[in-house]
């Protein structure tokens, strides 16, 4: 059964910024929480279930970008998220160097 119109994103432009948000926007936060969870927490353990558990969050955030009506917004959203997951990484290695 094909899906309603109505409920189709009819701009070129929106429709290329919620699939790159979902693909890249999502790979980018996901790989962004991970890697601030390893500078504060066991580097080994984190990394570990990493291989699963991103996968996991990035296909979640790839449905969340496709919920959203505005690409704009969900790539802004996604962009805060990975610039908050980054400090948290910067300062996780300043201030928790010793973390193996």
């Amino acid at each position: 059964m094909p899906a309603n119109p109505k409920y189709l994103t009819r701009s070129k432009g929106q429709r290329f910024l919620k699939i790159s948000a979902a693909i890249l926007g999502g790979y980018l936060v996901s790989i962004s929480f991970h890697l601030a969870l390893a500078a504060w927490f066991n580097k080994a353990a984190i990394i570990m279930t990493m291989a699963f558990s991103s996968s996991i969050l990035w296909v979640a955030l790839m449905v969340v970008a496709f919920l959203g009506k505005n690409g704009f917004k969900i790539w802004g959203i996604y962009l805060l998220l990975t610039l908050i997951f980054a400090l948290t990484l910067y300062l996780g290695q300043t201030y928790n160097p010793t973390t193996k």
